[in-house]
């Protein structure tokens, strides 16, 4: 029982490798290639400067971009818990950002899409605590969808 396991565990490197499996960050990987080569348009509200801020972190800012990266960001706030006294005590944060990365040489659209994703926070007697919450909220949103982009974006293939 104990020999098949080993042999499909040794076979599976083989399996991956046949599938066109490629490590992001490896030689030729999509991660390597995509490094300090996107232009991301410049931000033009907190949330928007939050979210570019967390792209150029993981993909770095190019000093001769090869691509530019367009972002639409809509968010919405929208309560969920009321107490008694009719306070609302519980947020939910919903963002999605859709974004269209084109090959500056030829104009040409390499990748688009629309991400997704909501964070929460709640409300206390505290303005001072609520803002804070709020805002880290709005900060959790930001890296969720910077995440969720950069991960489609490692996905292209751009024939490297």
């Amino acid at each position: 029982m104990l020999l098949p396991r080993r042999r499909l565990l040794l076979a599976m490197p083989l399996a991956l490798a046949a599938c066109g499996f490629e490590p992001v960050y490896g030689t030729g990987g999509s991660g390597n290639r995509l490094q300090n080569q996107i232009l991301v348009e410049p931000p033009d509200t907190r949330d928007s400067y939050i979210l570019v801020r967390e792209l150029e972190t993981r993909l770095g800012r190019p000093t001769v971009p090869v691509y530019a990266l367009a972002l639409q960001l809509a968010i919405l706030e929208e309560g969920l818990a009321i107490d008694r006294d009719d306070n609302t005590t519980r947020f939910n944060y919903l963002g999605s950002a859709d974004y269209v990365m084109r090959d500056l040489g030829s104009g040409q659209v390499v990748a688009s899409g629309q991400v997704e994703s909501f964070t929460g926070y709640s409300a206390t007697d505290s303005t001072v605590a609520t803002l804070a919450a709020e805002r880290a909220a709005q900060r959790r949103l930001m890296v969720i969808l910077a995440d969720q982009i950069v991960n489609r974006l490692y996905a292209v293939d751009l024939g490297g």
